[in-house]
């Protein structure tokens, strides 16, 4: 009789529903391959996180069985990570389906109030110059301080401004800008602009595009592609290159630049609640511009943990450029920046530097 209790209690633990459950959840009642399969993260990783986020996911209560970070924390991460809905996750762990988005709102709250602690540009003059290094060893392209690029995040129709929302595709959507280093790891990510804003106009009025306007002293750039203004600290690979340096150029921004496609696949991989897959985030803009960014801090923090993500091959993008003559007139709108491209062009990517380069 006892083993039959036991097997019953084992499956209550892991499928069952109602509050009895919820203090019989330990990461200590789970194998490991468990977690990777429900929760998509190891155990010291999930035990990390309840470390940083606990204070923040302990709340004063009278109930005798209120959810602990633990619990709050795998139910997001179940979450984030499945695309699943709310219920089937809550099913697992036993919580309701509105226990579980109190737990994910909790959580994606608390990881939105670190997202400076995890992404931000280095200060420090050996870790800007570390940045430079890594890139230029990936294509030869000098100066970079990271690869930047808009994403669509798609989420439901929303009750306010609904056109605001419909991106070129006719679909809702968020438009996210980030910026990545060489090694994937987020630099900046803004994850609130609404999907009908093209990509120029996101950065336009973006608080990076502040950043970089107002450090008079900067010594390098960002690297965009041709739907962003060029200007002075963000180089933009030539429309038309007519010289074989300015295909060189065009070459190793396109190789370079392919760091932060890699982490847009490496982010929807490991977040599948983003890819699309399982239906649209069903939340308003807001409340899934935070979804996306908690993810965007999970994406950093598993990094520093050295839990990279098996990233699938390249594939076309499914986002479409503007006009040619949309980017013509962008190339001419600043003289200092085309004067700066040229300026490094000539100086690493001519025939004579490229002779140097290979030697």
């Amino acid at each position: 009789m006892a083993i039959s209790i036991a097997v019953l209690d084992c499956d209550l633990l892991l499928y069952g529903r109602g509050q009895k459950t919820l203090d019989r959840f330990r990461l200590d009642d789970v194998t490991d391959e468990y977690l990777l399969s429900m929760f998509g993260f190891p155990r010291r990783f999930i035990d990390f996180l309840v470390d940083l986020l606990g204070s923040s996911l302990s709340r004063r209560t009278q109930r005798s069985r209120a959810i602990g970070p633990e619990i709050q924390i795998l139910a997001a991460l179940g979450f984030y990570t499945s695309g699943s809905f709310q219920t089937r996750m809550g099913d697992a762990i036993g919580i309701s389906q509105a226990s579980m988005s109190r737990c994910v709102t909790n959580v994606t709250e608390a990881l939105v109030d670190r997202a400076s602690q995890f992404i931000h540009f280095p200060v420090e003059e050996a870790s800007l110059q570390e940045l430079k290094d890594e890139f230029y060893a990936m294509a030869g392209m000098p100066g970079v301080l990271g690869a930047m690029d808009c994403t669509q995040v798609a989420i439901k129709a929303p009750n306010a401004e609904d056109l605001l929302y419909v991106n070129r595709k006719g679909l809702h959507s968020l438009s996210c800008l980030l910026v990545c280093n060489a090694k994937g790891v987020l630099l900046s990510a803004e994850t609130h602009w609404p999907g009908s804003l093209p990509n120029c106009a996101v950065l336009q009025q973006s608080a990076l595009s502040n950043q970089f306007k107002e450090d008079l002293h900067i010594d390098g750039w960002l690297l965009g592609d041709i739907s962003f203004f060029l200007c002075s600290w963000l180089m933009t690979p030539l429309h038309v290159p007519q010289t074989p340096a300015e295909i060189r150029y065009n070459m190793a921004h396109s190789d370079t630049h392919s760091a932060v496609e890699r982490t847009f696949r490496s982010i929807r991989t490991r977040f599948r609640c983003l890819d699309g897959s399982k239906g649209t985030l069903q939340y308003s803009p807001s409340k899934s511009s935070q979804i996306v960014l908690a993810c965007c801090v999970l994406h950093n923090v598993a990094l520093e943990h050295g839990l990279d993500v098996w990233c699938a091959p390249l594939t076309t993008s499914a986002e479409q450029p503007q006009l040619e003559e949309d980017f013509e007139q962008l190339d001419r709108l600043d003289t200092k920046a085309e004067r700066i491209r040229q300026e490094l062009i000539g100086s690493h990517f001519s025939e004579e530097c490229n002779g140097i380069m290979g030697k």
